[in-house]
């Protein structure tokens, strides 16, 4: 995983839970999910990076 990549999942996963944090607090489900979603997808782009990196590609 390059650091770049790994950049880019962790700021993924910080700006989702904060949106999501955020969002729950001011009762805005819309937006909770939409930081959700973000999250999850900073932890599925960390994950398939760190896959590739255990197999050698």
């Amino acid at each position: 995983m390059s650091a770049g990549e790994r950049a880019k999942a962790k700021a993924e996963q910080v700006v989702g839970k904060a949106v999501r944090k955020v969002a729950h607090v001011a009762g805005d489900r819309t937006t909770e999910a939409k930081g959700a979603a973000l999250e999850a997808r900073g932890k599925a782009r960390s994950a398939k990076e760190r896959a590739k990196g255990a197999f050698g590609h």
